[in-house]
């Protein structure tokens, strides 16, 4: 087992006996013991030597998480409104910009009084 192997395993038994303490004390300090002993147990997969046993293939790599959503939790999309092509907006915009500069440029042509 190396260093940085014993310095996870420690930070997870560590992060399990602050989960224990909170169990034992109750309140909101309770509610937070099973999110706390999840995150213990996900920290000791979290080892370097695991890790890389697992990139080698040495280890098994198809664990499951506890608590993988099933499916998506926001359902269906509504249905998109279909609203005009916007390549014909640009084009209708471009042409009306267009007459525009040629109306302002002709009614300025006739005011030459210098």
């Amino acid at each position: 087992m190396t260093k940085a192997d014993q310095l996870v395993d420690k930070a997870a038994t560590r992060l399990r006996e602050i989960a224990e303490q909170a169990a034992r004390e109750g309140g909101v300090a309770a509610k937070l013991a099973q999110p706390l002993a999840d995150d213990a147990a996900f920290l000791r997969k979290l080892k370097p030597s695991l890790i890389l046993a697992r990139a080698r293939r040495e280890a098994p790599t198809d664990g499951k998480p506890a608590d993988a959503p099933s499916g998506p939790k926001l359902g269906k999309r509504p249905k998109a409104r279909a609203g005009p092509n916007p390549f014909l907006v640009i084009g209708i915009a471009l042409a009306a910009g267009i007459v525009l500069a040629k109306v302002i440029d002709w009614r300025t042509r006739g005011d030459t009084r210098d």
